[in-house]
């Protein structure tokens, strides 16, 4: 009845206070049932993680990627169009033509826009998809399409089935994170978990002065947090024992361990101050910024390095994006504020080391029209039969470009690449079969692919 505060929790906890938490994940890290424990896949990976860069609203094909001097020839003169506003029918259109100059790079000699003058100084690195295509030119369910690889239901993003087929080698960081300002078309399903376990769901990070709030400790030492930590594990395990199917609230008792591991390593990620003057102008990044897509790249590059499986970067949300039906030429501004981040990226990543292990994949949810039903208009449509996607590094050829659209850019004519054939290759470098990655949820078998998707054999390295 004499016992202090400290001797109560050391002894009610099992003696786990006297330990620190990592030696209690470490026993965690040996269950067959943990679900974060690290794993192989199916075959030898070619990359351990991903950084996926996406850039929210639809960018031009024709204006980026996909060169089209006959378009530019073309100019003005009517088509017929078989699909418009993904309606299909016979529509009498306009052609309108790139808005920008196309020059040849590297040497490869891929073609690139001037919208992307640094990215197309690294293009030898790069390897173009210019005959993507998807099921929806609808903002919210093309951009669930390529999150998730359905435009229809509610699923699990791409980054949790990485998390889920792969765990974290890293418990004080969570294995899936996003870096966005805000949310894009269809809001947080975008890095959800939905029937996976809810330990794989993506951390949002909001770039600013706070990117993720309420890590300091409250208590007054950590070896006292430490042992207030283990007793309630205790407690939390006891509980579960007894609600054994209760899968959120093992996710929630692992929330907390990631949590506690997280305000000692999260800190010292986001912390940018010993970075270089020369990494920092390579990013083209203000030494003490907080935030834009400098940051987030440059972050991510750190978090990559700290064992973090799957990162995605959003440029921008729902609004004020690359959805230009009334004129093109917001794309510049939009453009302007990746380019150089993401050929820094690259080029950070080559120099040490990390590139060959490392798999970025650039995409948007659809391209956009190659005409339009007014002769000249400063805007561009939706168009999700056609777009441009690239990767680098991870396994994957570069300096190549794979895949060929008609003429115009309306249409694949060669090398077509689905949403579903993009995910089962970004899974495939994994060390995944597509098909074989799945969860049991409601009487049947779900992967990332549904029912479709081919390895796009003809990119990998």
């Amino acid at each position: 009845m004499n016992l202090t505060r400290r001797q109560f929790l050391q002894h009610a906890s099992g003696g786990f206070g006297a330990l620190a938490l990592a030696g209690l994940w470490d026993e965690l890290q040996g269950s067959p049932a943990d679900p974060l424990a690290a794993r192989p896949g199916h075959f030898p990976a070619k990359a351990d993680r991903i950084i996926f860069l996406y850039s929210t609203g639809g960018v031009s094909h024709i204006d980026t990627f996909d060169r089209k001097p006959q378009l530019k020839a073309d100019h003005g003169k009517s088509i017929t169009a078989s699909r418009w506003l993904n309606k299909p029918g016979q529509f009498q259109r306009f052609l309108i033509q790139p808005r920008w100059a196309f020059k040849q790079y590297g040497q490869s000699g891929i073609w690139v826009s001037d919208l992307f003058p640094h990215l197309a100084a690294v293009i030898d690195d790069v390897c173009v998809l210019n005959a993507m295509h998807s099921e929806s030119d609808g903002h919210d369910k093309a951009t669930l399409a390529a999150h998730t690889g359905s435009a229809q239901f509610a699923r699990p993003s791409v980054g949790s089935w990485v998390s889920y087929g792969l765990g974290t080698v890293n418990r004080n960081l969570p294995s899936f994170m996003v870096l966005a300002p805000a949310a894009p078309y269809a809001g947080a399903q975008t890095w959800a978990n939905d029937f996976l376990p809810a330990c794989h769901q993506g951390t949002h990070v909001i770039p600013g002065n706070d990117p993720l709030p309420d890590l300091r400790p409250r208590v007054a030492g950590l070896e006292l947090q430490q042992m207030e930590l283990a007793l309630l594990n205790q407690m939390n395990r006891t509980h579960l024992e007894r609600r054994a199917a209760d899968q959120a609230l093992d996710a929630r008792i692992r929330s907390f361990e990631t949590a506690f591991g997280m305000q000692r390593q999260a800190p010292e990620a986001f912390d940018l101050s010993s970075e270089s003057q020369a990494t920092l102008e390579l990013y083209g990044l203000k030494r003490g910024a907080t935030s834009g897509y400098a940051w987030q790249c440059l972050v991510a590059r750190r978090l990559a390095e700290r064992g973090v499986r799957f990162l995605e970067l959003i440029d921008v949300g729902s609004s004020s994006n690359w959805d230009s039906h009334g004129n093109m030429g917001d794309h510049e501004k939009l453009a302007k504020a990746i380019d150089q981040p993401i050929a820094a990226l690259i080029t950070d990543l080559k120099q040490r080391g990390m590139l060959e292990r490392t798999l970025l994949v650039w995409t948007t949810e659809f391209g956009r029209t190659p005409f339009h039903q007014q002769a000249n208009h400063a805007g561009r449509e939706h168009h999700n039969l056609c777009f441009s996607s690239w990767l680098a590094g991870g396994g994957v050829k570069n300096g190549i470009v794979h895949g060929k659209s008609d003429e115009y850019g309306i249409l694949p004519v060669e090398g077509a690449v689905h949403t579903h054939d993009l995910h089962a290759t970004m899974l495939h470098l994994l060390g995944f079969d597509h098909e074989k990655l799945t969860y049991r949820h409601a009487g049947r078998d779900f992967r990332l692919t549904d029912v479709s998707g081919t390895v796009v054999k003809e990119i990998l390295a």
